[in-house]
């Protein structure tokens, strides 16, 4: 699965759960979070700080 601006993080860690290492080391600890699940990867990294475009290198690498 290729990962976008607009896929949610609840979709990352249904379709990829090992990318979660990923979102834990930059930064997102909140993961469980009942929000995590509705909320895209661009509105978690504004949240955050952190550059949507440098983690969407990382999380579709292979």
């Amino acid at each position: 699965m290729k990962f976008d601006k607009d896929t949610r993080i609840g979709e990352i860690l249904e379709n990829a759960p090992e990318k979660a290492e990923i979102l834990l080391e930059i930064g997102m600890h909140c993961l469980g979070c009942p929000a995590s699940l509705v909320e895209t990867l661009e509105e978690a990294c504004m949240v955050h700080g952190i550059d949507v475009d440098e983690v969407l290198e990382e999380l579709n690498k292979e």
